[in-house]
């Protein structure tokens, strides 16, 4: 999990730096289709078997869904926000975990879980800074991609545990191709005009790309197909709760490529923030963890 978190803050420096040059639909139907290449190419000339096909294909299409939504959100504000910010909203969605679990799946959430889910909105708070000045409503879109950052999280816990990460990540890939396809062709000539001159990357079509763009998507291609197969495979190979502690690892990590490409240093509010979601998420994810073992009748239940 570490590993490919670092990949993916590298990547999402790496996406960062090509957003002027290409539009978002753009880079993810090119990213998608050098995924899938790289996926046939593993499959068949290294692992020397075919892509397993989904046992659920309705379950890998609405996990890919989620996951597709959440990214398009999260990438659609890399050009107009610091990979800090971005990093800090996406990282509340532990505790959209344990709201969609309490909401949609009934399990119990105690006081002690439900401050520390305020705290971790206070955290965000602090980052996005809303009434003042430094607030900026693009801010908003990392968060609701944790939101549907949490459905995909909880979709593989619940009902992808036996798929092959492949399969996952060769979904991601055919849903990306699609939506991308999909923003070229239908909502790029639906909206135009001012929109697209105003915010180029959200709401324009093809670019013409040279060699040294095409190059630096093909090596996001690797980053991303390669953290993915190990982010999946860490989810179901050991419990979420067990995780969350390394998962907040790319908040480090988004940070540090940060200041590598932009020399960009978050201000202390933005720490005080950034260290408010991860405790707080820490915290659920540690109760959640008891919450399981009380069920199994080992602990008594949290509060």
């Amino acid at each position: 999990m570490v590993s490919a978190l670092f990949m993916l803050g590298f990547q999402d420096g790496i996406v960062k730096l090509t957003s002027a040059d290409v539009s978002l639909w753009q880079f993810q139907v090119l990213r998608s289709v050098f995924n899938l290449a790289l996926l046939i190419l593993l499959a068949h000339g290294v692992w020397g078997a075919a892509i397993p096909w989904p046992q659920r294909t309705w379950a890998v299409a609405l996990r890919s869904l989620f996951l597709v939504t959440a990214m398009v959100l999260f990438f659609g504000g890399i050009p107009f926000l610091s990979l800090t910010e971005i990093a800090a909203g996406l990282y509340v969605f532990p505790l959209f975990v344990a709201v969609l679990s309490a909401l949609v799946l009934g399990e119990h959430v105690g006081p002690r879980r439900i401050v520390a889910i305020l705290a971790g909105f206070g955290g965000s708070l602090l980052i996005l800074k809303p009434g003042t000045d430094a607030f900026r409503p693009m801010a908003l879109m990392p968060v609701a991609a944790a939101l549907c950052y949490a459905a995909t999280i909880l979709t593989t816990r619940r009902l992808c545990r036996a798929e092959s990460p492949v399969t996952l990540t060769c979904g991601v890939a055919i849903a990306f191709i699609i939506l991308g396809t999909l923003g070229m062709t239908v909502l790029v000539p639906l909206t135009g005009g001012d929109l697209a001159r105003d915010w180029p990357y959200l709401f324009t079509g093809w670019h013409a790309i040279d060699l040294r763009v095409l190059g630096l998507i093909a090596v996001c291609s690797v980053l991303n197909m390669t953290a993915n197969i190990g982010l999946a495979k860490a989810y179901q190979s050991a419990e979420a709760s067990w995780l969350a502690p390394f998962d907040y690892s790319y908040l480090i990590f988004a940070t540090f490529w940060g200041f590598v490409f932009w020399r960009y240093v978050p201000d202390a509010l933005t720490f005080l923030g950034m260290a408010m979601i991860a405790g707080s998420g820490i915290f659920v994810a540690w109760r959640e963890r008891l919450e399981s073992r009380r069920r199994a009748g080992s602990v008594h239940p949290p509060e």
